[in-house]
């Protein structure tokens, strides 16, 4: 009722964990029950260590949070050694992040993880990170660069391959076009909107980098409404990202096009709150007549006038 496909690999319903939520995994595995996800997406990692950006680096606003943790990471070569073993453990499937500042470094990090132990059964793409002072947010702007590094990519790995796209852009219809035309397998969207906060007191920015990305149910709408455009697009599942914190959330960006859906902001609230959805889920197709998940997708009834 609630497995969904992308290429070959089943997912076992159709909600997934947002990039940099849970870290590793490891960190939340003694009050989260990781397995009930479809899927695992983890933090970003890059090709050499990032300590990211100085603090503060995080703030609450209303209705969500903006952050400019700026990737940090400990790398490829530590996250082979000291992570996918406790990822290799978790009973669902996991997909790992990917980012850079040059196309050389996507396509190391992403060799090196192809020939590393482990079960992940594909990656997202980071183009769209707003928090970096360079690369990655500068393929995710560009549809050639994006057609260019998705084809590179492409080249190197028959695992899943997804890039996860910007709202920050003139067209996201461009950008998930080339990132199909370059042989993604499906796009996540949204990342983070471009925003700040000022302390009124000191007068000074609430961030170090004066801007960060912003997050959470406040920007729910922006990623419905960028949804709508690329299923109307793209021929590739879409995963949906943005403010989603119940079960309405997941429905409405399923009924507008999304095929699954990543839990992002809300798990910093609500650590658990995967189990509850599925279970609503499954009540809610059972109560309107429903065979099956897949048939709600892109089902938005929209009046000719």
């Amino acid at each position: 009722m609630l497995a969904l496909k992308i290429k070959d690999i089943t997912f076992k319903n159709p909600i997934m964990v947002a990039s940099g939520t849970y870290g590793y995994g490891n960190e939340v595995s003694d009050f989260v029950n990781l397995s009930k996800f479809g899927a695992i997406i983890t933090k970003s990692v890059t090709r050499n260590p990032r300590e990211g950006n100085p603090p503060p680096r995080i703030f609450e606003v209303s209705s969500g949070m903006l952050n400019s943790i700026g990737l940090a990471n400990l790398g490829v070569e530590k996250y082979i050694e000291e992570k996918i073993p406790y990822l290799n453990k978790i009973d669902t499937n996991i997909i790992i992040n990917i980012a850079g500042t040059r196309i050389d470094d996507y396509v190391e990090t992403l060799d090196m993880l192809e020939s590393a132990d482990s079960k992940h059964i594909g990656y997202e793409i980071n183009i769209s990170c707003p928090n970096v002072k360079e690369g990655g947010m500068q393929f995710g702007v560009s549809p050639d660069m994006t057609k260019e590094l998705t084809q590179e990519l492409r080249k190197r790995t028959d695992k899943i391959l997804i890039m996860k796209l910007s709202p920050n852009v003139t067209s996201i219809e461009e950008i998930g076009l080339a990132s199909q035309d370059g042989g993604a397998d499906a796009v996540s969207a949204i990342n983070t909107v471009m925003g700040m906060s000022v302390d009124i007191k000191t007068k000074k920015p609430r961030l170090s980098t004066i801007m960060g990305g912003l997050s959470g149910p406040c920007i729910k709408p922006v990623a419905l409404a960028n949804i709508h455009k690329l299923f109307k697009t793209l021929d590739i599942p879409i995963i949906g990202i943005g403010g989603i914190s119940n079960c309405d959330d997941v429905i409405e960006f399923m009924l507008t096009g999304a095929r699954f859906v990543e839990l992002g902001t809300i798990n910093y609230k609500y650590p658990n709150l995967v189990e509850t959805l599925v279970n609503q889920l499954q009540s809610y197709l059972e109560e309107q007549s429903i065979d099956h998940i897949k048939n709600i997708v892109g089902d938005l009834m929209i009046e000719n006038k």
